[in-house]
């Protein structure tokens, strides 16, 4: 990134000289890291690993978003949490402990649901949006924000022993959303409390989404976009499928629409 400000100090270049000697990284990747602003949706299975990672990768600002409170059952496969966080509000369970991996990263915590227009205010500023969410209903409505506010989403979903995930980078006129993906209203809510899941399942996943996110913040490979990857850990492999934007979509057609007016 040219003229780029490079803020490190020595113990820092340290802290993260991992990642700086990587090709095509170095230390300007790092301070791209440093710069971003990701919003984590849900800190359940999905969103304990995205968030661990993306603390630890030295992400400069996360907002954690999730209304829920932590119980016995989550601590399956919600790696964030801990024993002594049973009855916490999942943000803020999630921020104790990302501080003590990275405690010069800025978290922020909300609790409670948002409003479409809530949702568009948090994403106006964000680099990326991190949908680990369990429930269709939401996906739908952090995805007509995102398109909205042309804010790339980063959504994953898993149950008993499959998952899929995609990238919807809506800063580019081609991509496709969500809703090109799954209809509005014509899916049906499965979630892990009624049909199970496996924890390293939500924990794949949910890496692949930090790891998604550093490369779209870093400009880095090849990411998901328009292309949806289905994982089957019972015989451990991958499916990718392309995904086109359709031109009838209700969603981001209308706000193409829009913005022709």
């Amino acid at each position: 990134m040219p003229n780029q400000k490079i803020t490190f100090n020595d113990e820092q270049m340290l802290h993260y000289s991992r990642q700086i000697m990587l090709p095509q990284f170095g230390i300007e990747g790092q301070q791209q890291l440093q710069n971003a602003h990701v919003v984590i949706m849900g800190l359940g299975g999905l969103g304990s690993p995205a968030a661990l990672y993306l603390a630890a990768s030295g992400v400069g600002t996360l907002t954690l978003v999730d209304f829920d409170t932590v119980d016995s059952s989550n601590l399956q496969r919600q790696i964030v949490h801990n024993t002594g966080s049973i009855g916490t509000g999942k943000a803020e369970s999630a921020k104790a402990t990302l501080l003590t991996i990275n405690p010069e990263i800025t978290i922020h915590c909300i609790n409670k649901k948002l409003s479409l227009g809530k949702l568009e205010a948090l994403f106006d500023n964000a680099s990326c949006v991190i949908d680990a969410t369990d429930n269709f209903a939401t996906r739908f409505l952090i995805n007509r924000a995102c398109v909205t506010k042309k804010t790339a989403l980063i959504s994953a979903a898993a149950i008993q022993y499959e998952g899929q995930i995609s990238v919807f980078d809506l800063t580019q006129s081609n991509s496709a959303c969500y809703a090109c993906l799954y209809t509005e209203g014509g899916e049906e809510n499965t979630n892990c409390s009624d049909n199970g899941i496996l924890a390293p399942v939500v924990g794949i996943l949910g890496s692949m989404q930090a790891l998604e996110a550093i490369k779209l913040i870093c400009k880095l490979g090849e990411t998901l976009q328009n292309r949806l990857l289905i994982f089957d850990a019972l015989a451990l492999q991958w499916r990718s499928m392309k995904l086109n934007k359709d031109k009838n979509c209700p969603v981001c057609r209308a706000e193409t629409e829009v913005l022709k007016l």
